[in-house]
């Protein structure tokens, strides 16, 4: 069973629901094109990988897509959200005997500054904020964020667009809502995502272009590489202009992802 709810201003949801009280369910963040949702299949994929390895029931994609498709028809550029809550009922933290899911689907405003970040690409410092390592939940996005509103309060007071966040072995992982991924002698490689982070709906749709290397990466191995992106399914790939002290070239960066996008596009 489950209950779709479309946000709005008289949308509300019980005091009793495990999402709200413990964090118990997961979401994805959607680009909206035309009345469409870039990249669903990987979005759907994310989902029904969440609601597997979090022990929910089964999603009725059916029911849920026919209201996303119905809410978004008219849309030309927004984002879509989709919460999805193992709903109430339980014992404390303990699960209860049959779950209700509750869907929470909103449309907000695409972001206005991403395109000309796209332009002048993005500055990047290092995160004080270190991720905890919890392979369990590893690459899911769930709805357990507080390290990332850390993470946000602590990148205000820097100076930078966004920033690069390690674990406390001080492996590289991704920045504070995106992927990273680099390319260095023609070769894409992206951080390990295998004790902690979350595996982005675009770097997922850039595996399917492109050989990518999942594996631990240092700051040094960043900064040596030839160019570097930042990556999510709303602002897709932009090239990182800084690090800390060190600097990229945006255009060279741009057209070497570009190049390696069409070397493969020809295989």
């Amino acid at each position: 069973m489950q209950k779709i709810i479309i946000a709005d201003d008289t949308s509300t949801i019980s005091t009793r629901d495990r999402g709200l009280n413990y964090g118990d369910g997961f979401f994805t963040t959607a680009k909206i094109v035309a009345g469409e949702v870039e990249h669903w299949q990987h979005h759907k994929a994310r989902l029904i990988e969440c609601a597997e390895r979090l022990g929910f029931s089964a999603i009725d994609f059916t029911e849920l897509e026919q209201s996303i498709k119905k809410r978004i028809a008219t849309l030309s550029l927004n984002v879509l959200k989709i919460v999805i809550t193992r709903g109430e009922g339980g014992r404390g933290y303990a699960l209860p005997t049959h779950s209700n899911l509750t869907i929470l689907i909103s449309v907000l405003d695409f972001p206005t500054h991403y395109s000309s970040l796209a332009n002048t690409g993005i500055s990047v410092n290092i995160s004080p904020i270190k991720l905890a390592a919890q392979p369990l939940l590893a690459g899911l996005k769930t709805l357990n964020r507080l390290e990332q509103v850390l993470i946000k309060n602590a990148m205000a007071k820097q100076n930078c667009d966004d920033v690069i966040v390690l674990d406390h072995q001080n492996n590289v992982i991704e920045a504070s809502a995106a992927n990273i991924f680099a390319i260095a002698n023609n070769t894409v490689f992206t951080p390990s995502l295998e004790q902690c982070g979350i595996k982005g709906v675009y770097l997922q749709s850039l595996c399917d272009k492109l050989a990518v290397e999942f594996k631990q990466v240092s700051v040094l191995e960043l900064t040596q590489a030839s160019a570097v992106f930042i990556c999510n399914s709303l602002m897709g790939a932009v090239a990182v202009n800084r690090i800390e002290q060190h600097t990229f070239d945006v255009p060279q960066s741009q057209r070497l992802l570009n190049e390696l996008l069409a070397k493969e596009a020809k295989c």
